[in-house]
This record gives C-alpha cells, structure tokens and sequence, in this order.
C-alpha cells in the first residue's frame, strides 16, 4: 500500500475492515485485555495487512494527554470568546490544555477538525456552535460524532439528536421569560423580538416562547415585530431599521444577541431615537459589548464562570466513563442596566418619527 494511503488510513476504516468497533481498535493498540482472542486477531490482521503504524499520540492512547478540544462556531463573537477563555480557565485549573479551532460555519471544517482531535488523542471534544445548534440536526454529523464518541466523548451546548453525546445548553424557555417579564413590568404592550433564524435551536425556542407568552400577558402578536436577521452587528442594524419602518414602532425590541443589540442602537442614533426614553432596548447573553455601549444594555447572563467550568468537568468525567445524565441545563438572569425604561407616555408611528 503507498504512502499515502497508510497516512490517510484510520482506525475507522481498520474497525469496519475487522468488524469490530473503534474502541475495540485502540484497546488492540494498547494490548489491553478486554479483547476477545478472535477480535484481537480480527484487528491484528487488518493491522498487518496494511502495515498500519499509528503516530505518538495513538501509541500511547493508555496515557492520559490531558488535552481538552474545543471547537467554536467563531471566537470572534463575544459570547463564544468568554466562555471558550472561561472552559480554559477551568482547564488549566485542572491541569488540562485546550486545543482550540474555529469551524466559521463550514461543515467541512467542523469534520475536519473533529478528526483532528481525534488525531491528537484529545481527553474529550466540546463544541460550542454551529450544527450541534441546528434545530434539525444534520444525519451526516451525527454519524461522524458516533464514530468518534466511543473512544473521545462528545460534549455540546447544543442538542444532536440520535448522537452518542452529552448536553450542557442554555435554559433559552426561561431566558426569554424573564426577559418578557421585566418587559412586562415595565408597562411595555408593543414588544418586538429580531435578530437570530429559526433554522437555529436557541433561537427558534425564543420565538416560540416569545409567541406563547404574548398570549400570556394578553399582547398581540404582530408578523412585523418578529424580525429574522444575521447574529452580528450588521444584522441587528438591518432589523432595527425594518422594526423602526412598522406602521406602530414598538416600544421595546428585544435583541438576539448583545452583537445584534450594538447595531440596533447605530440604527437608533441615526434615527435619532433615545435609547430607552423613546423606546427599551434589552438583549441576550452578557458579554463585554453589553457594558461598554451606551446606554449600557439590559441583557441576560449565564454565569459563564460556572457556565465553562461545567462544560470541562462534564468533559472530563465522561472521559473517565462517570454515570453522567445526557442533558442538562444552565439558569439564565437577567441583568438590569440602563437599556430599558417604562413606555413613552404616547406611542410613535411611521419611520422613526417621535
């Protein structure tokens, strides 16, 4: 067999040659015992046959690397760059490194980096974004997460539905809901949700939550106040703007994201409406972004200490085969700034006119 072809063969393929399951392979490869006689055998001659040499790393799978992987849809988004620090932080506090890549929503790349942890020998793979946030997860992804979870555990902030894997997301139900609730309380009637796609889980489960309790408090839903857009700056611009041409502005739109929210209030500013005077302005997850504007956004946080200190010790239990429950959630709270203020005593209509 040529070069090129022994560097390209995996375990994968050396398994579904002997009929045996991945795991089965590497116990091969580290002479551990519980391997039947005829498995053993069954790898070894596939082994052989091909003259498989595994790298460093596989020769020595019976050690610990004490290496984490981390996958991130973007670490440019805030919300991605402070939980990713914080599961370092809670890493290097443990002992581990994290092995950090960036999959920019390619599908090809998220495949390509989850066989590059699977190279490295990495301790466990956590993934934050991207297809684990699919709301209908991808079939082809769940079965290369399935291949690879036998022998790295899979953890994710999302959900893979059918995948061999352990869940820790956001409570997005209660997130909204408290959001609706300050909302609420401050008066608000007319209230706006944009930024986000459907096609996305957290989002999805936000504007049916946001629908539902509409209903609740007796507002009503208007087509017009519920706004599809992009996650970033630009798309929270673009959907302020198409809020603030309804024929009755709202009198608080809550944003997406605290990114989205940024481009909201230059959309504001151009409009020259005052953020909350002429109308409330409050967002989801935290990040730096929510301080540093102005006004200082209202927004809801995760505790992304515990948030990312929870992910790694998910990560490593299930490394070490702990009992561990498949899916769990964490508890949102609203953080109140200066974002948000009771209605103006009379609504606005038409474009931005006060």
């Amino acid at each position: 067999m040529s070069s090129t072809v022994e560097q390209g063969l995996t375990i994968y393929d050396i398994a579904r040659e002997a009929g045996v399951s991945p795991a089965t392979v590497s116990r091969v490869m580290t002479n551990n015992a519980r391997v039947s006689q005829a498995k053993r055998i069954a790898v070894e001659r596939v082994i052989a046959k091909y003259d498989f040499k595994p790298n460093a790393l596989a020769r020595g799978l019976s050690t610990s690397t004490r290496i984490l992987g981390l996958m991130t849809a973007d670490i440019r988004n805030p919300y991605y760059a402070t939980l990713a620090v914080e599961c370092e932080k809670a890493a290097n506090e443990q002992g581990y490194t994290v092995l950090l890549c960036n999959a920019f929503n390619d599908k090809a790349l998220e495949d390509a980096h989850l066989e590059k942890f699977y190279a490295q020998r990495v301790e466990a793979i956590i993934q934050i974004g991207c297809r684990v946030d699919d709301l209908v997860s991808d079939p082809a992804y769940t079965r290369h997460i399935n291949r690879i979870a036998p022998v790295i555990p899979f953890i994710t902030t999302g959900k893979m539905d059918d995948a061999d894997c352990y869940s820790l997301r956001i409570d997005d139900g209660e997130a909204m809901k408290i959001v609706m609730d300050h909302l609420v309380s401050l008066g608000h009637r007319e209230i706006a949700f944009f930024g986000g796609e459907k096609r996305v889980k957290s989002t999805y489960d936000k504007w049916q939550q946001y629908i539902y309790l509409l209903g609740v408090h007796g507002l009503s839903f208007r087509d017009e106040y519920l706004q599809e857009g992009d996650y970033n700056e630009s798309g929270g611009y673009d959907c302020f703007k198409r809020l603030l041409n309804c024929q009755r502005i709202p009198t608080a739109a809550i944003a997406v994201n605290d990114y989205s929210a940024v481009g909201a209030l230059r959309a504001a500013h151009e409009q020259g409406l005052s953020i909350p005077a002429s109308l409330s302005l409050i967002s989801f997850d935290n990040t730096y972004l929510s301080e540093v504007v102005i006004p200082r956004l209202s927004t809801v946080d995760y505790n992304y200490p515990d948030y990312g200190r929870e992910l790694v010790d998910l990560a490593i239990r299930a490394s070490r085969r702990e009992p561990l429950p498949r899916l769990q959630f964490i508890k949102p709270r609203l953080v109140i700034r200066d974002s948000c203020a009771p209605p103006p005593e009379s609504g606005f209509s038409g474009s931005g006119a006060l």
